[in-house]
């Protein structure tokens, strides 16, 4: 998941995001249901907050729930580097948003299935999504990334699994 999810814990600007977010942790990342990742980036961004107390509520839901800190090699830190650059070479992703292409760029070469997103513009949408997966083809990456919100897991009917 990239950090928007986490952040819409505490969106009490957004009441709906934020009541399917903390459904979507208590009642399917929280059980494990879904095996959950953060990357480096993330965690970055979160150390990034100016404000502390965010800061520290956005990292202690990394501990309180069961969400892996995901990892690689320097060969592979030097693959999503340049699969990132390419996403923003290609116009996919703004210039100013490397961590965005960067999200993506970790979960393709690390072979993950969903990237989960809050953001629209950058990340969740259906035109984004297939101009992402055209380019990781021609490149090579024969992985179905699927780039969704936290609404798109809640799976009720699978929630006892």
């Amino acid at each position: 998941m990239d950090t928007s999810v986490p952040n819409f814990l505490f969106a009490d600007d957004s009441p709906e995001k934020m009541e399917i977010t903390v459904d979507f942790f208590e009642n399917f990342v929280k059980p494990g249901i879904y095996e959950s990742f953060v990357s480096p980036v993330v965690i970055a961004e979160i150390e990034d907050t100016n404000n502390y107390q965010k800061r520290v509520e956005l990292l202690g839901i990394i501990e309180k729930y069961p969400i892996n800190l995901l990892e690689y090699s320097d060969a592979e830190a030097v693959e999503i580097q340049e699969l990132a650059e390419k996403y923003i070479e290609m116009k996919i992703i703004p210039v100013k948003k490397l961590a965005v292409a960067l999200h993506i760029a970790i979960c393709v070469v690390k072979g993950m299935d969903y990237l989960v997103s809050w953001n629209y513009k950058h990340l969740a949408n259906v035109n984004r999504e297939h101009k992402i997966k055209i380019l990781n083809w021609e490149l090579g990456y024969r992985i179905d990334l699927r780039i969704i919100t936290p609404i798109e897991l809640v799976d009720y009917e699978n929630e006892n699994i």
